[in-house]
């Protein structure tokens, strides 16, 4: 279940912007306590600095720095976003449908299953989402970020995993009592071993 510990290009892409943003957040905790220890001992020195030193200071370690590294996050956040939208064609679509509480996929052949989705590894596989009752989110940690189901909406999501294995999802949207148990396993199985359509239909 965790977000650092990717297994698909999107989570990589969700993980890295992670690890930049906590980069980001270190530097700019280092620059305030760097500068409040600076403040504390050297208090009464502050008054006989010249102006264009207090403009170093303030200006470009206390205004210029902060903005400037708050820019680059920001501009990778919306690298990241635009590169994680299904822009073409996925190898497969597969309709989900969430309900108090469970999940439904339905596959390109007219199969169904409940509680497990079935994918190809190492294939982008689409996600068509909606619900039928209140607002749930699905997540896969390790394949993808979240994105909400809402009745009478369809919302798109790619997922894809690198390797076969299991991956557990959850509702990130609390939906009611059993929410804590609004839960499915996605199954990623070797596209040499079986075939997507006849797996699903299992």
């Amino acid at each position: 279940m965790s977000t650092i510990d990717p297994a698909g290009p999107s989570a990589s892409r969700v993980a890295n912007l992670w690890w930049w943003m906590l980069g980001g957040s270190a530097l700019l905790c280092t620059l305030v306590f760097t500068l409040l220890l600076v403040a504390l001992f050297r208090r009464g020195v502050a008054d006989r600095e010249t102006p264009a030193r207090k403009r170093v200071w303030i200006g470009w370690l206390g205004v210029v720095m902060p903005v400037a590294v708050l820019m680059v996050l920001l501009g990778f956040a919306l690298w990241v976003g635009e590169r994680n939208l299904p822009t073409d064609r996925a190898a497969q679509v597969v309709q989900v449908t969430a309900y108090n509480y469970g999940w439904e996929f339905c596959y390109e052949n007219g199969s169904c299953s409940e509680g497990v989705l079935r994918i190809p590894a190492r294939q982008s596989v689409d996600l068509d989402i909606t619900a039928t009752d209140v607002i749930h989110s699905l997540w896969i940690p390790r394949l993808a970020g979240k994105m909400d189901a809402i009745p009478g909406q369809i919302n798109r999501l790619r997922i894809q995993a690198d390797r076969p294995g299991q991956y557990e999802a959850v509702c990130a949207e609390y939906c009611g009592v059993g929410h804590v148990y609004h839960r499915f396993v996605v199954e990623a199985y070797d596209t040499g071993e079986t075939d997507y359509a006849v797996e699903a239909a299992r």
